[in-house]
């Protein structure tokens, strides 16, 4: 058996040899993640200033930016450095530390999304008890629940990554990912298997139950209420339901990509691709937030005003 401490680092094969055309690579992604720091700060500090946005939507909008700029750190960085380099290898650690802050993202952003949804369900189906059940503790709570849950859950599968003895180094994606790291060990994968399936099904149904609850009733609600009614759940709803369908197209492509052969698929779209769920929905937030929340878009623009002045 070969001992894994043979193999320091690991070796991602998806980069194409570009020559010079690296350093505009470089430099476009370099400005797609300064503008999703830029834009997502730019909400964040909007939030964070103005007392106006201190209500419970506002403040599960900027846990789900600030998710953002958490996932966007554990890839971009790397990628930058990755583009420039002649030899694409990572140290183990930076590996196993990659997987674990990108696996966290996609399960923050998720149980993020799914307590914007209850939220969403409490205004328009019970607005008269709103204040009363969503206090600012109880807003709290829920974020910290939610980030407490995602950190716990992947911190297992994170131990159980490092107790694997491993027989290759060559992962042939971008960045690190968990289940082709569990493909190269030589030693017993089982529990790792099991658990890795079982997370995944947390990761799913736990957000899910909350999320289908919560629109099933706004539908109800929607059906059968006023007009003024509809256009509420339509104005607060459309940017929530966007980013969720969004993101949940990114996720479903990763997790075909890492389960299924997708050898059929162009090289250049699975690249695109494999960064969507990280890229786009750091991208995609900001903006739809930004530009559907009326109250959130004056505010950013008083803010900008007020700084030009």
């Amino acid at each position: 058996m070969v001992n894994s401490s043979q193999f320091p680092y690991f070796l991602l094969t998806a980069y194409l040899d570009m020559g010079y055309l690296k350093y505009f690579c470089f430099v476009i992604v370099l400005l797609l993640y300064i503008v999703i720091v830029v834009a997502n700060a730019l909400l964040i500090v909007t939030i964070c200033m103005k007392s106006s946005l201190h209500e419970p939507m506002y403040v599960f909008l900027c846990s789900l930016l600030v998710n953002e700029l958490y996932g966007s750190a554990g890839l971009f960085p790397f990628l930058l450095l990755q583009i420039t380099s002649d030899t694409h290898t990572v140290s183990r650690s930076m590996c196993f530390l990659q997987i674990y802050c990108l696996y966290t993202y996609a399960s923050v952003e998720f149980c993020n999304l799914a307590v914007m949804s209850y939220d969403r369900y409490l205004a328009i189906c019970c607005p008269l008890h709103y204040k009363a059940w969503l206090t600012s503790n109880k807003v709290a709570l829920l974020i910290a629940l939610t980030w407490l849950y995602s950190f716990l859950k992947f911190l297992i599968t994170l131990c159980l990554n490092l107790r694997l003895t491993l027989c290759g180094n060559i992962i042939d994606r971008l960045f690190c990912y968990n289940y082709d790291v569990v493909l190269l060990a030589c030693s017993e994968t089982t529990v790792n298997n099991i658990y890795g399936l079982y997370a995944t099904f947390l990761s799913v149904l736990v957000p899910l139950i909350p999320i289908l609850f919560s629109y099933s009733k706004i539908l109800r609600v929607c059906l059968v209420g006023s007009k003024e009614t509809r256009q509420k759940a339509i104005s607060t709803c459309t940017p929530h339901l966007a980013s969720l369908i969004n993101f949940s197209f990114g996720c479903f492509f990763e997790i075909c990509q890492s389960r299924f052969n997708m050898s059929s698929v162009p090289r250049i779209l699975r690249i695109v691709l494999s960064l969507y769920f990280v890229i786009i929905q750091s991208l995609f937030n900001p903006i739809i937030y930004g530009l559907r929340l009326s109250k959130i878009r004056q505010m950013c623009k008083d803010q900008i005003y007020c700084k030009k002045l």
